[in-house]
C-alpha cells in the first residue's frame, strides 16, 4: 500500500480550505483517507498552518511519502528537521 500525505480540499468555490491528511495513494483526492493530521488555510496573510508535529513524524518514519506542497509546508515548519533528526536518533 502507497501511502502519502497530502492535501485534502474543502470549503466553497474559490475559498479553499485543506485538511493536511494520511491516505492511500490509490484513493481521490477528497475521498477516503486514514488519519487527518493538521490543516492549512492559505488565504489568510500568512498562511494558516496547524500540523500535528508527532503524529506527522510518526507517519514519516513509517514509509509515508509526502507530496510536493506538503513537504514544503512541513520545511516551513520544522518538521522534516524533527524527523531528519528522529532518523539519526533511531
Amino acid at each position: 500500500m502507497a501511502v502519502k500525505i497530502r492535501l485534502r480540499r474543502m470549503g466553497a468555490k474559490k475559498a479553499p480550505f485543506y485538511r493536511v491528511v494520511v491516505a492511500d495513494s490509490r484513493f481521490p483526492r477528497d475521498g477516503r483517507f486514514i488519519e487527518e493530521i493538521g490543516t492549512y488555510n492559505p488565504l489568510t496573510d500568512p498562511a494558516e498552518v496547524k500540523i500535528n508535529d508527532e503524529k506527522a513524524v510518526k507517519w514519516l518514519k513509517n514509509g509515508a511519502q509526502p507530496t510536493d506542497t506538503v513537504k514544503s509546508l512541513f520545511k516551513n515548519n520544522g518538521i522534516m528537521d524533527k524527523f531528519e533528526e528522529a532518523k539519526k536518533n533511531a
